[in-house]
């Protein structure tokens, strides 16, 4: 069986709401899946100010905290974060930036990787977010399957790099039938190669 990691950092909701789709689609395609969260990093003022995030943050303080074994076990990681000025979350960047001993010793490599995020507008930075967070997964020596134009319906949610969403001006817009096809199609995907890859 594949071993799927879902990996994602979210301040108010969205990535969360991503990274359990992508979950959910991981088990549907046939991969033992874990669902991990980094560690919030922000001060406690800076969280207190955005009822969102404050919201958030208690909703899923105990949820299990994502740890270099997480990354190690896997056949297949899926990494997702905010953008934050065109580039990836400091949490989840301090995250991978833990995993020196792993990429030392080559145990990051050789694996499936894939990305996802979310910003505010339609063109918040959500590409270079995505080909900022492989610069990493290029230095582990992993294997990048993005999911292109793979499938019909990535003209639809339009971003052949990884999966986005727009979450507009109140930073609360839902996710839609296209980034739940897309997001599954992604799923599916890396399932699918990293499972070609262990045979």
């Amino acid at each position: 069986m594949t071993k799927l990691s879902v990996i994602y950092y979210s301040s108010t909701g969205t990535l969360h709401a991503m990274a359990k789709r992508l979950a959910e689609a991981g088990e549907k395609a046939g991969a033992e899946v874990r669902l991990r969260q980094v560690p919030e990093l922000a001060p406690a003022e800076a969280i207190a100010s955005n009822a969102a995030w404050s919201q958030h943050f208690d909703a899923t303080k105990n949820e299990p905290k994502a740890t270099a074994d997480d990354v190690v076990w896997a056949d297949a990681v899926l990494f997702g974060t905010p953008t934050r000025y065109g580039n990836v979350a400091s949490q989840l960047k301090q995250f991978l930036d833990t995993l020196g001993p792993q990429w030392a010793q080559g145990l990051l490599a050789d694996k499936v990787y894939a990305g996802f995020t979310a910003s505010m507008t339609a063109h918040g930075g959500q590409e270079s977010t995505l080909l900022a967070l492989y610069n990493t997964i290029h230095h582990f020596g992993g294997l990048i399957v993005a999911p292109g134009y793979t499938d019909p319906l990535k003209f639809a949610d339009g971003n052949p790099y990884g999966v986005s969403h727009v979450t507009g001006g109140n930073n609360d817009a839902p996710l839609g039938d296209a980034q739940f096809a897309a997001l599954d199609h992604m799923a599916g995907r890396v399932v699918k190669v990293a499972g070609k890859l262990n045979a």
